[in-house]
């Protein structure tokens, strides 16, 4: 089966199309929309247009969901309004024809890390119960995180794969920001039952802490990323580096030759 390539990043409403048409002709059969400050696409008939163009240049769309979200929170308020902004952006993926919509869960906070897993798990079968009521295929897909203080380890994210029913994100810079190692053969070992694959990579810049920035990908990282990559396996490599086209581009010519 063929790996699909693509960025992250689709631009301004107005600019879709066009930038759909550019990616299609780069070879890129992926993107990732980031609603990462929420949900730009708001008129239903704009994500129909957006979401069919897609489809007919044989380019799959994702969505990144936004940064405030924390189903981990000791304000009940803001669990609320994380559940409410996931689902507003399933909504908009229904529309849109996404696959699934990528969110980072939470933060461990001063809870300890069993619990902090408790309460995602509980928000998110609440969450899947929802969606299903609403009639959205859109599914939410939890991202591995890259720092050392926020909830999503590979184990966590497996755990609450088999638990919620929920989806999945695997970003390998977060996993080596987190690890120090990006872990390719205990990572996909782990989900090696899983038919279908999401992956974000990157460069990225780290300490003792973990994530600091995303940075440019380097060639040897893409080598390294698609000659561990499972066989047999539908899978989705989306680039989040500052350069997501050119480093797709990249992605792409490697993994061709």
């Amino acid at each position: 089966m063929p790996v699909k390539f693509g960025p992250s990043g689709l631009g301004a409403v107005k600019d879709a199309i066009s930038n759909l048409e550019t990616y299609h002709k780069l070879g890129f059969t992926a993107c990732e929309i980031a609603f990462t400050y929420g949900p730009y696409i708001k008129k239903k008939e704009d994500a129909e247009k957006i979401g069919k163009k897609a489809k007919e240049l044989g380019i799959q769309l994702s969505i990144h969901g936004p940064y405030w979200i924390n189903l981990n929170s000791e304000e009940p308020e803001k669990v609320v309004k994380s559940k409410e902004r996931i689902l507003e952006c399933c909504k908009v993926g229904d529309w849109l024809q996404a696959t699934k919509v990528v969110i980072h869960p939470g933060f461990y906070g001063k809870r300890p890390k069993e619990i902090a897993y408790e309460n995602v798990k509980k928000v998110l079968l609440e969450i899947e119960e929802e969606r299903k009521e609403k009639g959205y295929s859109c599914k939410v897909a939890i991202e591995t995180t890259g720092k050392m203080n926020v909830f999503g380890s590979y184990e966590e994210t497996y755990n609450l794969v088999k638990e919620t029913g929920c989806d999945f994100c695997i970003d390998f810079a977060h996993i080596l920001a987190r690890e120090k190692s990006y872990k390719f053969k205990e990572v996909f070992g782990l989900f090696k039952d899983q038919e279908e694959i999401h992956i974000q990579f990157s460069g990225i810049s780290y300490g003792e802490k973990g994530e600091r920035a995303h940075i440019k990908t380097a060639e040897k990282d893409l080598k390294e990323l698609i000659s561990n990559l499972p066989k047999n396996k539908r899978i989705t490599i989306i680039n989040e580096s500052p350069f997501p086209v050119d480093d797709s581009v990249e992605a792409l010519r490697i993994y061709n030759q």
